[in-house]
C-alpha cells in the first residue's frame, strides 16, 4: 500500500476532491482489472475512453482517479486530475513500484529492423558474462529463464514497471527491451532509467500510426533525448543509416558508433555470408576479434555489431562477447531455416517492410544457386503505402513471388493484394517486361504452392509473419504458424 501523495509526486497535478493521503493497493488502466482501493487511471485511447469506465471502476472498488478532463463522480473516491494521463500512467507506475528501473541496468533497442534480434545476441552475451538477465520484446518477456507471453513489442507503463520490479526482486541485473515507436510516442517507456540506447536503422513504417516519416523519426529519436547526460550512460549508433546524424545530434551520454562502411567505434572487416551463418573480424578500441556466427545475412552483421557495442559500454570483455555471440543458434522467426527441406531451401523471416524484405532476399542472392520464390503478403489496418513497395521489393529480387493474405484484420484479403499488385504493375512498366508472380489468397495454399514449386537448389522465402502462431481475420483468429505449415507440406511432398 502507498499513499496517492506518493505516487502522484512527479506530477503536476489538481486534487478536485479528496484525500492524498488515502493508500491505494494497486493501479490499472483497464476498468476491468480494478481491485479494492484501487487508483484507476483514464487514458483517452484511440477506441476506448477510461473516462467513460469511471462508474465500472469505482463499482470494481477503485478509490482514487487520474483524469485529464473534468468528470463529475457521486461517490467519495478522490479525484486527481493532471494535464496528461499518459504521462501520468507511466509517473504513477513508477513511482508506485519505487523506481525499479534505477535498481536495473536497462538496454533499449530502438529501430525499424533488428530490434528483437538485437535483444537476444546481447541477452547471449550478458548471460555469458554472469548476469542475470530480464527481457522484454516482441516474442516473449523473459525474467531470468522464466518466460511470459508478449501482447505487444513494448508493454505499457504500468505492465512494464510491474516487471522491472518483479526483475528486481528475482534478482535481475541487466534488462534488454524493445522500444517501439508507439512506446516512445504514447510515454510508455517515460520514466525509465535507460542506461543503453541502441539505434539500429529507419525506413518507413508504422505510417497508419505516424502521420509522416518525420513523425516516425522524431518519436524514434526520443530515445537517445531522454538519456542522461552523463558518462555511465551510452547511445551505441549505426553510422551507415542515412538518418544516423539526426541521432548523433540528439543523443546525450557518450557515443558509440559501428558501421560496415565508414570509420567507425566498432567496424566489420572481412565479411563473409554463407546460407548458414556469416564470419567477420570486428575492429575495436578494445581490439580484434574473429567471429563465426550461426546466423546469417549482412544485416545481421549490423546486429552484432550493436549488439557488440552494448557488451562493451556494460564491461564486458571481447572474450564473452565472442562466446556469447556464437552460442546463438538461431532466433525464432528470423531467418529460420526448415531443416526438414533437403533437396532445396525453406526459411521463414519476419521481414514485413520493404526494406526488411530487401535484405533477406539481397542476403539469399549471396548463397542460394537456384531460383528465389517468395510468399509474402502485408498486414491489415496497417500503413497501405508500403504495400506497393513491397510488391515492388519482391517481384524485383525474386525469381517468382507468390503474394498472399497476412494478417487482414478487418481489412479484405483481396484488398490488400491489390494494393500489392499495384506495386508490381508499375514496377514492370519501368522494366518492360511482367513479373513472375500468382496471387493465391489462402496463405497455407500459398506456402504449399511454393514448396511443392521449389527445384533442387532453389530457397522458398516465407515472410511477414516470423515467429507468430495465429493470423488474425476481420471476425476471428485462427491458429497459424508458417512454419509448421512448411514442415506440412515438406511432410506430404516427401509422402508422409
Amino acid at each position: 500500500m502507498k499513499k496517492l501523495s506518493e505516487v502522484v509526486t512527479g506530477l503536476n497535478i489538481e486534487v478536485i476532491k479528496g484525500d492524498l493521503e488515502n493508500k491505494i493497493a494497486g493501479i490499472a488502466y483497464d476498468s476491468r482489472k480494478v481491485e479494492s482501493n484501487y487508483l484507476f487511471v483514464c487514458i483517452e485511447g484511440f477506441t476506448n475512453d477510461g473516462h467513460d469506465y469511471i462508474e465500472e471502476a469505482i463499482n470494481s472498488g477503485a478509490m482514487a482517479l487520474l483524469v485529464e478532463k473534468e468528470v463529475e463522480v457521486d461517490s467519495e473516491v478522490t479525484v486527481i486530475k493532471t494535464k496528461d494521463t499518459r504521462l501520468g500512467l507511466a509517473e504513477v507506475s513508477a513511482a508506485f513500484y519505487d523506481y525499479p528501473s534505477q535498481k536495473l541496468k536497462v538496454i533499449g533497442v530502438t529501430g525499424t529492423n533488428g530490434k528483437t534480434t538485437n535483444t537476444y545476441l546481447i541477452e547471449s552475451i550478458l548471460k555469458k558474462a554472469g548476469y542475470k538477465t530480464g527481457l522484454i520484446g516482441t516474442i516473449k518477456n523473459k525474467v531470468g529463464d522464466q518466460i511470459f507471453d508478449s501482447q505487444r513489442t513494448t508493454p505499457e507503463a504500468l505492465d512494464i514497471e510491474a516487471l522491472f520490479s518483479q526483475m528486481a526482486e528475482k534478482g535481475v541485473t541487466h534488462v534488454i527491451m524493445e522500444v517501439s515507436s508507439h512506446a516512445l510516442d504514447l510515454k510508455r517507456v517515460a520514466k525509465i532509467d535507460f542506461d543503453v540506447a541502441i539505434f539500429t536503422n529507419i525506413t518507413q513504417d508504422h505510417l497508419d500510426f505516424h502521420d509522416s516519416f518525420n513523425e516516425y523519426l522524431t518519436a524514434k529519436k526520443k530515445l537517445f533525448a531522454g538519456l542522461q547526460d552523463s558518462s555511465e550512460k551510452t547511445a551505441i549508433i549505426n553510422i551507415d543509416d542515412p538518418y544516423s546524424d539526426e541521432f548523433l545530434e540528439t543523443a546525450k551520454g557518450e557515443i558509440l558508433t559501428y558501421s560496415i562502411e565508414k570509420d567507425a567505434n566498432l567496424k566489420a572487416k572481412d565479411i563473409t555470408v554463407s546460407p548458414t551463418g556469416v564470419e567477420f573480424i570486428l575492429e575495436s578500441a578494445k581490439g580484434k576479434i574473429e567471429l563465426d556466427l550461426n546466423i546469417t545475412g549482412l544485416f545481421n552483421v549490423y546486429n552484432t555489431l550493436s549488439a557488440i557495442g552494448a557488451g562493451l559500454s556494460l564491461g564486458v570483455d571481447l572474450k564473452q562477447i565472442k562466446d556469447g555471440l556464437e552460442e546463438i543458434q538461431g532466433i525464432a522467426g528470423r531467418f529460420e531455416i526448415i531443416k526438414e527441406a533437403k533437396d532445396f531451401g525453406v526459411i521463414v523471416d519476419y521481414a514485413h517492410t520493404p526494406d526488411s524484405l530487401r535484405n533477406v532476399l539481397e542476403t539469399a542472392h549471396d548463397f542460394v544457386e537456384g531460383r528465389i520464390i517468395v510468399v509474402f503478403g502485408c498486414g491489415g489496418d496497417r500503413d497501405k503505402d508500403k504495400r506497393p513497395t513491397m510488391g515492388q521489393v519482391a517481384t524485383e529480387l525474386a525469381d517468382f513471388a507468390i503474394v498472399t493474405s497476412d494478417n487482414p484484420r478487418s481489412e479484405e484479403p483481396a484488398d490488400i493484394i491489390a494494393d500489392i499488385e499495384e506495386g508490381i504493375k508499375k514496377a514492370d512498366k519501368v522494366k518492360g517486361e511482367n513479373s513472375d508472380y500468382v496471387v493465391i489468397e489462402d496463405r497455407s495454399k500459398a506456402i504449399n504452392y511454393g514448396i511443392k514449386s521449389a527445384q533442387p537448389n532453389d530457397l522458398v522465402f516465407i515472410v511477414g509473419k516470423g515467429h507468430e502462431t495465429y493470423q488474425t481475420f476481420k471476425d476471428k483468429t485462427i491458429s497459424f504458424d508458417d512454419r509448421k505449415v512448411a514442415r506440412e507440406s515438406l511432410a506430404e511432398l516427401r509422402g508422409e
